[in-house]
């Protein structure tokens, strides 16, 4: 693998990986801590909670964008298997 693809390898799997962390923790807050429907009427919770949303999906897009980047620089070494165990001619 050449020095420049690896250096790409391993920038998008630090990236990801911050990302995958970050979608955890803003479902994690989602789901257990910030409060849903009338438990938080009229408090301060509920636009953060609206926050977090938008914000979790945002990075759910752009965390699914760079796992298709890293497919698409392991994709030489994808090919090479998938002909390795006669699943791709």
């Amino acid at each position: 693998m050449s020095n420049g693809r690896s250096s790409k390898l391993w920038k998008v799997n630090v990236i990801s990986f911050l990302l995958f962390i970050v979608l955890c923790i803003t479902g994690l807050l989602n789901w257990l801590v910030l409060p849903r429907g009338y438990e938080a009427r009229g408090s301060f919770l509920v636009s953060l909670r609206h926050f977090f949303i938008a914000f979790h999906e945002w990075v759910g897009l752009i965390f699914m964008i760079l796992i298709a980047v890293h497919i698409i620089l392991h994709w030489p070494q994808i090919k090479l298997n998938l002909k390795k165990y006669g699943i791709m001619k």
